[in-house]
């Protein structure tokens, strides 16, 4: 089992146990180690196995988490959550889910009428068989079927850059609130997480009242879940949430810190502030022993009351900010206007949208020195792939077109060639050998077992005609899960091979994700943050993949297309000895 699956498993635990009222004090621990254990960036079998190392001493493990971890990488399961498995069926969960529903009234249900999806739930209420049953009544099933739909469109956690526009939207809308003297979104928008689940709006206003109905005058709202005297909460887009909270200047600092997180992170700050005779809470920090107000007022007050930097909301995942910061070590993060290249890219040659020449000029526009256009390979059918004697016609019309561009822009030869489902690569080496720039991807054969995936990359690693490997895991976030890949032996490989791992700038991919490219950080592996683009739109996802470069601690140093081409070019003949 890798690292995820470890986690996975703890989660779920905490889940049931959470379901059934158990103690929270052990539903939080096994929620915290699995946190512990997803954001590790090297594998925990690794150092479950070696005897230098104490897994109960890692953080968030402790001995009876580190036990358990000994049972699953032993045998792949744990007794105890196969017992809790029986004793809550997971469709009992997803119906206490549901507004208005609760934990006894979904056990009941699932005991009457012996319910095994929300799909059954729905055909039960449209049927009556729900108002059939003792304590239920016509108007709850047309509640349940109200809150299956608001359940099911609220649990999925949209794309940060869908939540980044209604942001937008509503921001412009909030800035016509003359009441309002401060304002800022926080949550997990703000820490730049690659899907949010709801949106935090802090404000300080002079007139609450007026603030919230300024709220709720905004054209997309769908309805009002609730409003209090310093909260409001509406559904925006028939069901994504967005909370309001009113607080006093002096408290904005704590409460922007407070809500912006992650929970991990502010328990290490509260930790902190406790060791300084302090408290830190959502309204400002209190000295312990006479409750005096510290600070409050922003969040530079707020940290240096532990003696700490403000940290970038980006790392705020108890991971190894602090450890920076108490060491004045904070990564400088990287930023978009120090990227220099692009090298991933299509053309209309498969299926992009917009010639070499049109490509050029976009990226020219967007401040580029150095691109690759990188169509698709002949296994990509569908795509109208490239096969050898095209991509060598391809890479003659480059040769001509760079001398128009001569002094603006280099344009490389490449090709994104697909690692074939048996081993090897699309095209022959003969072929991939005149060009510039190789990317070599998995598209095929994405569920063959976990050794047979990383097998198939590491050759393709191993291949002296290939630069980088594009979308390492192939994940699409909500669509498609990872395929199965020993993301630890493949970068072990490209550290050895000399060869660049691909950041995919797209929002649905964003990979690596955050966690990986830590561990390539670690690694010293070089990244390139490319956009995948279509069309010379797609040239302006590149910031998304900035975004999760800054969760993962990348620099300007960290990421190979921050050079300029003389730098470039430099790296890669080093790479390359």
């Amino acid at each position: 089992m890798d690292n995820p699956e470890i986690a996975a498993v703890f989660e779920e635990l905490a889940e049931l146990l959470e379901f059934r009222g158990e103690n929270p004090f052990r539903i939080r621990a096994y929620q915290n180690g699995a946190r512990a254990i997803r954001d590790l960036d090297e594998p925990i079998r690794e150092i479950a196995q070696d005897p230098d190392r104490d897994l109960s001493k890692l953080s968030g493990i402790g001995k009876t988490l580190a036990e358990k971890i000994g049972v699953l990488l032993e045998t792949g399961s744990l007794p105890q959550l196969i017992e809790l498995r029986k004793a809550v069926p997971e469709v009992v969960i997803a119906m206490a889910r549901i507004p208005g529903l609760g934990a006894k009234k979904a056990a009941k249900l699932h005991e009457e009428l012996e319910l095994n999806s929300l799909d059954d739930l729905a055909a039960a209420c449209r049927e009556g068989k729900v108002s059939a049953i003792k304590g239920f009544a016509k108007k709850t099933e047309a509640a349940i079927l109200d809150g299956l739909a608001i359940a099911k469109a609220a649990s999925e956690r949209i794309y940060w850059v869908t939540a980044d526009k209604i942001v937008a939207d509503l921001s412009e809308h909030m800035r016509d609130c003359k009441t309002i003297s401060q304002m800022q979104w926080a949550g997990s928008y703000r820490r730049r997480r690659e899907t949010v689940g709801d949106l935090d709006l802090l404000a300080v206003a002079s007139d609450r009242d007026a603030a919230m109905d300024h709220l709720e005058s905004y054209p997309g709202r769908a309805s009002t879940i609730v409003r209090g005297d310093t909260k409001i909460s509406i559904r925006v887009a028939k069901s994504f949430q967005v909370d309001m909270r009113l607080v006093d200047a002096e408290q904005f600092g704590a409460a922007l810190q407070y809500f912006t997180g992650s929970q991990a992170h502010n328990i290490h700050v509260r930790r902190l502030a406790k060791e300084r005779g302090l408290k830190i809470n959502e309204y400002g920090v209190f000295r312990l022993d006479d409750d005096t107000r510290v600070a409050g007022a922003t969040e530079e007050d707020v940290y240096a009351s532990i003696d700490l930097p403000v940290i970038a909301p980006e790392l705020r995942e108890d991971r190894h900010e602090f450890e920076w910061a108490e060491r004045n070590e904070l990564p400088d993060l990287i930023k978009l206007d120090q990227i220099r290249g692009d090298l991933h890219m299509h053309t209309s040659a498969t299926d992009g949208h917009n010639t070499i020449r049109e490509m050029a000029d976009a990226a020219i526009e967007r401040g580029l020195k150095y691109i690759a256009i990188t169509d698709h390979s002949k296994r990509v059918s569908v795509a109208g792939g490239l096969d050898g004697d095209r991509l060598l016609e391809q890479w003659k019309i480059i040769d001509d077109v760079r001398d128009e561009y001569a002094d603006r822009l280099m344009i490389y030869k490449g090709i994104e060639c697909d690692i074939l489902e048996a081993g090897g690569m699309d095209l022959p080496d003969d072929v991939l050998a005149q060009g510039d720039w190789v990317l070599a991807s998995v598209h095929f054969g994405q569920k063959q077992p976990r050794d047979q995936i990383t097998d198939r990359i590491l050759g393709a690693i191993e291949n002296s005609h290939v630069d980088c490997i594009a979308h390492p895991t192939g994940r699409l976030i909500n669509r498609r899960e990872p395929y199965a890949v020993d993301m630890d032996a493949v970068m072990k490989a490209a550290k050895k091979h000399g060869k660049f791992l691909e950041l995919n700038a797209n929002p649905a991919r964003l990979d690596l994700n955050d966690v990986h490219l830590a561990a390539a950080k670690r690694l010293e592996i070089p990244i390139v943050i490319n956009t995948d683009a279509h069309n010379i739109d797609g040239l302006d996802v590149m910031r998304f993949g900035i975004l999760q470069a800054r969760r993962g601690g990348l620099t300007a140093g960290d990421v190979a297309n921050t050079l300029d081409l003389k730098a470039f070019e430099k790296l890669r003949k080093r790479l390359a000895k």
